[in-house]
């Protein structure tokens, strides 16, 4: 208090008289009792009196209606009220004074001469509230969901099993983990979950974990305050969580997120909380959908993933099954894909033929749906006819993964082959015991341990 004595004791007179009596905020001061200590001069127009012989008299002895001594007895502030002076409209601010908790006197003045003002305030507001509207719309446009889950395509009993799943995780706000090979649609089931459930009108937000270097991830997700560090940006950045509020945010590849941020999610997760670099923590409402190819369970034993973490995540577990299980699935995979390609290239390719289907059968797809994609549009590109033959399609397509030593064109020795063998068997077992590491170690009769070494040898981790 006394400091700030000190500074109104610097401020010359006539200067602090100015504020007071500047004539674009008419000003009233009481003290406790309700007697003017000062009124502006360009009161005079609604007074009755001049406005030095105001002083010293009541409120209500100048302004009859007055009621600035009101909020002396509720030592509450009316901002904002219309006040009638000389019969026109006024917008006013009565404000107590207080000092020691006591309420010592009031002050008011006209925030609006006009009460037509205060509709150009409020148009400027309407005209700042639809701009605001417009970049939340174009942001929305920007990060929203693409696919349903009639974009999902497949009648085998894992795909319905999947969408079955997905489905019903839409209808809650739990945490959900999606896992399964690359190409196997991941995203895609992140979208459709989004759109399904009761945040589909707001962001969605996807971030591939992979491809953030470490050192920018935090800043990446949570953001930063302006000047928080040197290179940053001016007005600082928002981070991907707050770009996500009251929307899901999709976070794939988590299991290449760095140890040092799985501890810092965690804490968002249970908190519903982040905290931008140089700022302070606060609330934020999400959805969050993760996804990985890798095996979760394996890095927790490896200690490359928390088990806080991945308990946390996993609330609700869709396994996606790859191409190569899912052959009775290919021809409709492959009409649907040759209708949606057709859609963006100048091609009147319409079929496929048999020879070329049953050579699309034979091949494993290591890269799933993705892969099968990629290839159809490579072919319709090669094709200059209405159907897709045998020629359109890359060479050495559906060859088995182990060829004979005769076959001369492979160069294959025996240890690739035999290693090949394996990597199949060891890929079957685990398709058999779907996907769950235990049983198919039992079936191959090897500990689980060497299942997961053998495993991270023929990137089958997943």
């Amino acid at each position: 208090m006394e400091k700030q004595q000190n500074v109104i004791d610097k401020i010359p007179q006539d200067i602090l008289f100015q504020v007071l009596d500047n004539p674009y905020e008419s000003m009233i001061i009481v003290d406790q009792d309700g007697r003017i200590l000062f009124i502006s001069k360009s009161y005079e127009d609604f007074i009755p009196i001049p406005h030095e012989e105001a002083v010293g008299k009541h409120l209500t002895d100048v302004i009859p209606n007055g009621q600035l001594h009101t909020v002396i007895e509720t030592g509450r502030a009316k901002i904002g009220a219309t006040f009638t002076v000389s019969g026109q409209p006024r917008v006013i601010a009565r404000i107590p004074l207080k000092k020691d908790g006591k309420t010592i006197g009031a002050y008011g003045k006209l925030m609006f001469w006009h009460a037509d003002k205060v509709g150009e305030l409020y148009q400027r507001i309407n005209a700042l509230r639809g701009k605001i509207q417009l970049f939340k719309d174009t942001l929305n446009a920007i990060y929203k969901s693409n696919y349903g889950f009639d974009n999902i395509i497949g009648n085998s009993p894992l795909i319905k099993h999947a969408k079955e799943l997905a489905l019903q995780s839409a209808l809650a706000d739990s945490p959900v983990l999606i896992t399964g090979e690359s190409g196997t649609g991941k995203e895609m089931y992140a979208h459709s979950i989004h759109r399904a459930s009761k945040r589909r009108d707001k962001p969605f937000v996807s971030v591939n974990c992979s491809s953030i270097p470490k050192d920018l991830v935090e800043s990446e997700l949570f953001g930063y305050e302006p000047g928080t560090f040197t290179g940053a940006l001016r007005k600082g950045k928002i981070g991907k969580f707050e770009l996500a509020e009251t929307g899901t945010i999709f976070l794939d590849e988590i299991g290449d997120m760095p140890l040092n941020m799985q501890v810092k999610l965690m804490r968002v997760l249970q908190e519903k909380e982040i905290e931008k670099l140089g700022g302070k923590p606060r609330k934020v409402d999400f959805r969050l959908i993760a996804a990985t190819n890798r095996d979760l369970e394996q890095m927790m034993e490896d200690n490359t993933f928390r088990h806080d973490l991945y308990y946390r995540l996993n609330v609700v577990n869709i396994r996606l099954p790859p191409l190569r299980v899912m052959k009775d699935d290919l021809p409709m995979l492959v009409n649907h894909f040759i209708k949606e390609i057709r859609q963006v290239m100048p091609k009147d390719v319409s079929s496929i033929s048999d020879e070329a289907m049953e050579i699309i059968t034979k091949h494993s797809w290591p890269g799933n749906i993705r892969e099968l994609r990629n290839m159809l549009e490579g072919a319709m590109i090669r094709c200059k006819g209405a159907q897709i033959n045998v020629e359109h399609l890359p060479p050495g397509l559906g060859k088995p993964a182990c060829v004979k030593l005769s076959d001369t064109t492979s160069g294959y020795t025996l240890r690739e082959q035999m290693e090949n063998a394996e990597k199949a068997i060891i890929r079957e077992a685990l398709e058999k015991a779907g996907q769950n590491r235990t049983k198919a170690a039992k079936m191959l009769g090897i500990h689980r341990t060497g299942l997961y070494q053998k495993m991270k040898k023929y990137n089958l981790a997943g």
